[in-house]
């Protein structure tokens, strides 16, 4: 099974290429993120002839997610404990072949002087609170997403140039070591210890001088570590007409 995690950037700007890399890959599941639009302007058979049932968390112009998946939909949330008051929809999990799959897109946090960190912070305690309590569930379980979070030194191209940025602010990193050191794994660095990215900022030449993050994660719980298989980034979707500034990551899973 391929599932994949997609920042699209604004789906209706991004539909033809999402329709056409899901054409091309065939992922069994995937998580989109931005979606950037009111579920009253998304079908839920926009996509069925790709063979996808889907389900959405959207808001206008801003944030949004999406899970689009070749099997059924199950007991779908649009929060978890903690954040059932938030304006913003970052959320959206479901239980899927027996997997639970959470997909998220997490608070940018910038700029740090302001109250945008304190609650991009806020955001990933209550995250941290909600990933203890799925490892109780005895079943696989994938948190996936753009994270914001630039996790080490290999994952930018110029640590120093992000030392004033909350992807990479101290207390940020923190966090995400601390849902790692709950029982998580990061997929993609089970496979590999190379430098890769999965964002190129469309300002400055970021793509042209390879100038990027490694920002959107699959984290996963044992029993889903247990059963990956590969995990890869899909980096020709940066080059393709009117991208999105992120590229797909997938994993497979047996």
């Amino acid at each position: 099974m391929k599932i994949a995690s997609f920042n699209i950037n604004g789906i209706k700007a991004r539909l033809p290429n999402l329709t056409r890399w899901l054409s091309e890959e065939e992922p069994d599941i995937v998580g989109i993120q931005e979606v950037k639009s009111e579920n009253s302007g998304l079908s839920y058979e926009m996509f069925n002839d790709l063979g996808y049932y889907s389900v959405f968390n959207g808001q206008k112009a801003y944030n949004g997610c999406a899970i689009l998946s070749k099997y059924k939909i199950k007991n779908s949330a649009f929060s978890f404990p903690g954040i059932e008051n938030d304006e913003q929809s970052r959320w959206l999990s479901a239980e899927i072949e027996g997997l639970m799959i959470c997909n998220l897109y997490l608070p940018n946090g910038n700029p740090i002087i302001t109250r945008k960190l304190d609650y991009k912070l806020q955001w990933m305690a209550k995250l941290y609170d909600h990933a203890r309590q799925l490892l109780n569930l005895g079943k696989p379980v994938i948190i996936f997403g753009d994270f914001n979070v630039i996790p080490q030194d290999i994952d930018c191209r110029n640590p120093k140039a992000w030392a004033n940025d909350a992807l990479y602010h101290p207390e940020v990193r923190s966090k995400f070591f601390e849902i790692l050191n709950l029982g998580y794994y990061d997929a993609l660095r089970l496979k590999t210890n190379d430098q890769i990215f999965t964002q190129w900022d469309y300002q400055g030449g970021a793509w042209q001088k390879n100038n990027g993050v490694r920002i959107d994660h699959f984290l996963l719980n044992p029993q889903a570590a247990d059963r990956l298989l590969s995990c890869g980034v899909d980096k020709f979707m940066r080059s393709r007409e009117k991208p999105s500034d992120h590229v797909p990551i997938w994993i497979e899973i047996s």
